[in-house]
């Protein structure tokens, strides 16, 4: 029997749920020494979000047969790197956004100077959490691989320097697809990769999950697109038009909003289809894909 949406939602909040509870346990300690910046470090990291990063990583360990227990500190930690990303995002010298998630951006809370920092401290402990993971050692090293990847100069640094450069600038579909493949799809990969290696999975498993998160990472990016252009400020949770209001290029300045909406669908079936016989039951990650095709934040 194929599974319903409404079962596929309870198995999605199920994820974020596990997700937001270790989260929670972050930067408590006693041993801290500037409460301050801890705080800062919360206020984004537990401040929401559909966590499809995490969700990916756990999904993808089950579909390779492995525990999402022993995963669950590495999807935590590709969580860290992503919250970090938005706060640096956000920055005045970045993309100059008010709202994050709904409520005031990090920096509009806590200063310039303690929202950096809390970005570059988010960064390095993820990478602390994932590598005191009690998965093998072999496994460990290859997912540290993946995600400093996805963090750097082939990942999100070189995404938005490409982003910040291209202001101002007609830009092609191919110089877009290259941003939003490092901005976005590479830490989506690497997401994937690392719940593959959490299980121990094989090459073909590792190939097939890299189609899928690429593809993946093109349908989101080309949705986000098109919400910046349809969707109201409290829908989506931060500021509408920011990137017309930089005068940047997106999928929807070429194309417009109907031709994006068919290339989501492209692109979303191209993922679907990457998974095809490479996993055992693979039906959530179908189902995520199409999700995430049709979200309306």
């Amino acid at each position: 029997m194929t599974p319903t949406d409404a079962e596929m939602l309870r198995e999605y909040e199920r994820c974020r749920e596990l997700v937001d509870s270790k989260l929670e346990e972050c930067f408590l300690s006693d041993g801290i020494p500037h409460k301050g910046l801890a705080e800062a470090m919360r206020y984004s990291l537990l401040a929401g979000g559909k966590r499809i990063r995490p969700v990916l990583v756990l999904q993808f360990c089950r579909a390779c047969g492995g525990d999402e227990e022993r995963a669950l500190p590495s999807a935590c930690a590709v969580e860290m790197l992503h919250t970090y990303s938005l706060i640096h995002d956000d920055l005045p010298c970045m993309d100059d956004d008010d709202l994050r998630r709904g409520r005031p951006a990090n920096h509009i809370v806590f200063g310039e100077c303690t929202a950096t920092l809390a970005g570059d401290a988010l960064q390095a402990e993820a990478f602390s959490l994932l590598l005191s993971s009690a998965l093998p050692a072999d496994r460990v090293v290859r997912m540290a691989a993946y995600l400093a990847e996805a963090a750097g100069l082939s990942g999100i640094c070189g995404g938005q320097a490409l982003d910040i450069d291209g202001e101002g600038k007609d830009l092609g579909e191919g110089e877009i697809s290259e941003i939003h493949r490092y901005k976005t799809a590479a830490l989506l990969k690497a997401c994937a990769l690392i719940g593959v290696s959490a299980a121990g999975g094989t090459e073909e498993q590792i190939g097939s999950a890299s189609r899928y998160a690429e593809a993946l990472g093109l349908a989101f990016q080309i949705r986000d697109d098109v919400l910046d252009c349809t969707a109201d400020e409290k829908q989506l949770g931060k500021t509408i038009g920011s990137d017309a209001g930089r005068d940047k290029s997106t999928f929807v300045s070429l194309y417009g909003v109907e031709r994006c909406r068919e290339l989501v669908r492209r692109k979303t079936e191209e993922a679907q289809r990457a998974l095809t016989g490479c996993f055992d039951d693979c039906g959530f990650l179908v189902w995520l894909a199409g999700y995430l095709a049709e979200r309306t934040a």
